[in-house]
């Protein structure tokens, strides 16, 4: 019998103009003001954590329903559209008033991604847009990206604190993950560790990058990382102890079980003692004795070829909520979050590369090398 699992928040159209190879270089010379670059065809898909973290789950055997905001709008037909090949259209939430958000991705061969982006509907999106007949029967309750979504960070995350105690009251297992933000924008200037330290005590599996939760939580290493990297990629310049160094701050604002993604490095996992864990255990109906109070940095599988970034870090949760829920041991969750990762960024959209858990699993049988 299939788990099941409601996955909400985030969702938008993202639009990526293919960049031939020829374009490596900085983004300051390849965009400057009044420069014609050459692109190829767009590449048109679902972004935003709903999309991309729950059609994975779905493609790697969940039960999945989408609970995602969208306007009445010609991007929401397309959104419509592309989730109902995937059978996942049925639960999303149309607003007639709102406007269906997008996103811009310029992925440049050689640098990190850049978005250009509209949260529209997401921003109304709030609690009471959840039915709850819908989470009668989950086991796995997973919500995306309130960084971008006005209602959920406003009044210190209140909205956001209220929707995770209800649902974590019930006996769900919670997840949450987080999106980068704006400095200079309304979301950059809340205080994020406030609005942690309120939501985390309800939340069984937070699953944050490296560089928004240093954002929100240690500025001053952000800072660093910035100028250190003066351009690059982050995972090119951060040091291991520095990515401990979040972890026991995440632990010390009540963070349960976490894993923080560091992009082409791999990631950061820290599970919790019994105690923390029983929840879960109740839940699934097994015990996760592998589990308790784990810790340690998972390097990457090392992918054929890199197109695109986009989506890893979602198709990477995915992984490990879907091998969570499909009671593989911790080991083979962490190789399997890893390898979805992996083969996520040898194709340029979120999906292309998602593939069902055991046949993620014969590839790391078969001798899938990892990153040093």
């Amino acid at each position: 019998m299939k788990k099941k699992a409601v996955i909400a928040g985030h969702i938008c159209i993202d639009i990526t103009p293919i960049f031939p190879e020829s374009a490596v270089g900085s983004v300051q010379r390849l965009l400057e003001p009044g420069k014609l670059v050459q692109v190829g065809a767009a590449d048109m898909h679902t972004g935003g954590a709903v999309a991309n973290t729950g059609i994975a789950m779905k493609l790697m055997g969940i039960d999945v329903k989408l609970a995602g905001k969208i306007g009445a709008d010609p991007f929401g037909s397309n959104i419509l559209s592309i989730l109902k090949k995937y059978d996942a259209q049925k639960d999303m939430i149309v607003d007639e008033q709102a406007s269906t958000s997008y996103s811009i991705v310029l992925a440049v061969p050689g640098t990190d991604r850049i978005f250009l982006h509209n949260p529209g509907a997401n921003d109304s999106f709030c609690k009471n847009d959840l039915d709850p007949d819908k989470l009668s029967d989950v086991q796995l309750f997973h919500f995306g990206y309130p960084p971008l979504m006005r209602k959920m960070y406003e009044n210190d995350g209140e909205e956001l604190v209220g929707m995770f105690r209800e649902i974590h009251g019930r006996g769900i297992i919670t997840s949450l993950d987080f999106a980068a933000v704006d400095p200079e924008s309304e979301a950059g200037k809340q205080d994020w560790e406030k609005i942690l330290r309120r939501v985390l005590a309800y939340v069984d599996f937070f699953v944050p990058s490296m560089e928004e939760l240093s954002f929100m939580v240690d500025r001053k290493l952000y800072q660093e990382w910035q100028e250190r990297a003066a351009g690059r990629d982050i995972a090119e310049v951060i040091r291991k102890e520095e990515i401990y160094h979040l972890g026991e701050l995440l632990t010390e604002m009540g963070a349960s079980n976490m894993l923080i993604k560091c992009g082409s490095c791999g990631f950061y996992y820290h599970m919790a003692d019994s105690k923390k864990l029983a929840p879960v255990e109740k839940r699934m109906g097994r015990s996760l004795e592998d589990w308790y109070e784990k810790e340690g940095f998972e390097p990457c599988y090392r992918p054929e070829r890199v197109l695109s970034g986009t989506g890893a870090g979602d198709t990477m949760i995915a992984a490990f909520l879907a091998a969570l829920l499909q009671d593989y041991s911790l080991k083979d969750t962490l190789h399997l979050a890893s390898a979805a990762g992996a083969a996520c960024v040898e194709n340029i959209d979120a999906l292309s590369g998602v593939r069902p858990l055991e046949e993620l699993m014969e590839r790391i049988r078969q001798g899938w090398e990892k990153s040093s």
